[in-house]
């Protein structure tokens, strides 16, 4: 999913959360929590994913995910995403993850996904997507 020059490897897509881990997201040996890292891609899709559909949406699927690097307290965590399709009520959302170290300029990847949400009416009820 990388826009993959190796001397220079940059996201793909659009960037839609930036967040800092805390200590209580970390495992017993420092590393944040697989998890909590998901919460946060499943949170920025759901943004991509809403603006496309104009309004609510929910996740059904996750498709596929593979992680790459720990990430540490303190470190920038950045999600972009990128659209893979549209359907009639549903979205695939890429997403990547990339990590940077305040003291740093250079950022990581840390793991990518992609996540597969559909549109909700009102009532909690799957709708068509805007065209």
């Amino acid at each position: 999913m990388t826009n993959f020059n190796e001397n220079d490897p940059k996201p793909l897509g659009e960037l839609k959360l930036q967040t800092v881990p805390m200590p209580k997201d970390t495992n017993s040996t420092g590393d944040i929590f697989g998890g909590w890292l998901m919460s946060q891609m499943d949170i920025a899709g759901a943004i991509a994913a809403s603006q496309i559909a104009k309004g609510r949406v929910a996740t059904v699927a996750i498709e596929s995910m593979s992680f790459m690097i720990p990430v540490k307290v303190g470190s920038i965590v950045s999600c972009y995403t990128n659209t893979k399709a549209i359907g009639n009520s549903s979205i695939q959302i890429g997403i990547e993850v990339w990590m940077q170290f305040p003291a740093e300029t250079e950022q990581q990847k840390v793991t990518e996904g992609v996540f597969v949400f559909v549109a909700l009416d009102n009532r909690g009820k799957t709708r068509s997507i805007p065209k």
